[in-house]
């Protein structure tokens, strides 16, 4: 019997950051995939400033940083004709230590985790299928086999030489939209499948809408979008297509003997925008729009693309997934460590299924924008949507909108259980406002996965004496105003959760109210 803490089935992004958070808090993991080795296509590219800032607290934001492309400026175009560029690299200054959004291939971040992983001393456990699970009251027993030894055979017995079997107190499904996690658990996966054919290619070429920024094609019968992966030659090419639009151009052709060949014909405006010189790799695709109606049944949780999928617009999927992992990391840390009761778990589906279904709507209602066919619609994409946005872009309000709903920074949880009290404009359940100022970085403590209060201004002796006697950090930030143009109060103190959210804002710096929160929620960090 192979037995750990916690099993992790699925070694992308999202199930190597649970297990490097996990490792770091000192639980015990084992993570398996059923491929035989990393993946080599490019896959999720966009990697946004609430996720550098997750990747920080484990010394790799800049590594990721030096490993891809910063995207300074996206640029609109109709009818293959450029009509504003919109230079976004400077929405975000002030906002966070990444403001920007990087363009990295999701095989390079992989490679990145998995090397940070084997230096902790886990590797990935791979050629590994899970069969199924049970649940024992003190946790599961996974059942595993090597997918290319799947024989009709072993499909109806129970051959255990060709069985590995698994036990840990917790599972997490980090395994994709097919998860077999979800499938054993029998959780529904509500939503449906778009009409569209998306299609995406990673190209190399040359001409104006190849210069290392993004570019958006919004009207015609095929709407695409190119991010840069370099500031030269090579880029994402992304986009849909109606199918009835392409059958009329290739008949009698299925959506996988669709070629490149075939996008570029129904795209004339393609042609004006760059010439391609070579495709590296191509695939079209159906997106499905769903969310699990569970995010956790009993021991048993759902993770990233397990949980949630969506159009790949504004690039968010992968950035959910290493969120939901962060989340549920530190709730588990804490329940194994027998510093919780088991109920702060359920916290994981109040906070992130709420965001899950908002970031679904969201995509969904742009994507459907971006695709409709009418004469009504391309009107709005070709005229009055690039009008409207090109002034709108002048109003820093509107900068300032647009980079919090694509960064994720803005992604709070005051709903939750888990977050109480308000002082300024911080409130529980926010991520912590971040802030640089002379030399001093706010967020360099949270380099430090632990619970700890930060108080702008000067802390109470009384609350000095409790951080002491709860073994809690406490770091104090000279007063300054830029403090106070963030959104903090003076003087106040604000404890902060292991994942960066503002867990309880006290207004007075008292350190009662986190007595009474710390007993509430059941949790005792002594």
């Amino acid at each position: 019997m192979n037995k750990t803490e916690v099993l992790i089935v699925g070694a992308g992004p999202t199930g190597l950051v649970m297990a490097l958070w996990l490792t770091r808090q000192g639980i015990k993991v084992r993570i398996t995939d059923r491929a035989e080795r990393t993946a080599t296509t490019s896959r999720a590219l966009a990697v946004h400033a609430r996720t550098l800032e997750l990747y920080r607290q484990l010394d790799l934001g800049d590594q990721l940083v030096a490993l891809g492309h910063p995207l300074g400026a996206t640029n609109i175009w109709t009818r293959g004709v450029h009509r504003f560029r919109i230079p976004f690299g400077h929405f975000g200054m002030g906002l966070t230590p990444y403001p920007f959004i990087l363009i990295v291939p999701q095989d390079s971040q992989e490679k990145l985790l998995e090397g940070r992983l084997k230096e902790v001393g886990v590797e990935v456990e791979r050629n590994l299928e899970l069969v199924d699970y049970v649940e024992a009251d003190s946790g599961v027993v996974a059942r595993f086999r090597d997918p290319r030894k799947r024989t009709p055979l072993l499909e109806s017995s129970e051959m255990t030489n060709e069985i590995q079997t698994y036990e840990a107190a917790y599972i997490i499904g980090c395994d994709g939209a097919h998860s077999a996690v979800r499938r054993t658990t029998e959780i529904k996966f509500t939503g449906e499948t778009y009409g569209q054919v998306f299609f995406v290619a990673d190209i190399e070429g040359q001409g104006p809408a190849i210069n290392g920024e993004g570019h958006v094609q919004l009207d015609g019968e095929v709407t695409f979008l190119t991010l840069a992966y370099d500031s030269t030659r090579h880029a994402r090419l992304i986009g849909n297509v109606d199918a009835k639009q392409l059958a009329r151009i290739q008949a009698n052709k299925d959506i996988t003997d669709v070629t490149f060949e075939d996008i570029a014909t129904a795209t004339p405006a393609m042609q004006q925008m760059m010439k391609i010189d070579r495709v590296n790799w191509f695939t079209t695709y159906r997106v499905h729009h769903r969310v699990a109606d569970f995010f956790r049944r009993g021991r048993a949780f759902l993770v990233g693309d397990a949980a949630h999928i969506h159009s790949p617009v504004g690039g968010q999927g992968l950035n959910t997934g290493v969120g939901d992992a962060i989340n549920l990391a530190w709730k588990l840390a804490a329940v194994l460590q027998r510093r919780a009761d088991s109920s702060l778990l359920d916290s994981y589906e109040a906070e992130r299924r709420a965001f899950a279904l908002t970031l679904v709507e969201t995509t969904d209602s742009a994507f459907n924008a971006l695709s409709a066919r009418s004469w009504l619609a391309n009107i709005l994409r070709s005229y009055i949507i690039p009008f409207v946005l090109k002034i709108a872009v002048n109003f820093s309000f509107v900068r300032r909108r647009i980079f919090f709903g694509l960064s994720q920074t803005k992604l709070q949880y005051r709903n939750s259980l888990l977050s109480f009290g308000s002082a300024g404009s911080v409130e529980g359940g926010d991520r912590l406002p971040w802030v640089s100022v002379g030399g001093v970085d706010n967020f360099d403590s949270l380099k430090e996965i632990t619970w700890q209060v930060h108080v702008y201004g000067e802390a109470s002796v009384k609350l000095d004496k409790w951080c002491q006697m709860k073994n809690i950090p406490l770091h104090q930030f000279s007063w300054q105003t830029q403090y106070g143009r963030a959104g903090f109060a003076p003087n106040a103190a604000y404890l902060i959760r292991p994942d960066m959210y503002v867990a309880v804002a006290e207004v007075t710096g008292n350190p009662g109210r986190f007595d009474t929160y710390f007993r509430d929620v059941k949790l005792d960090l002594a």
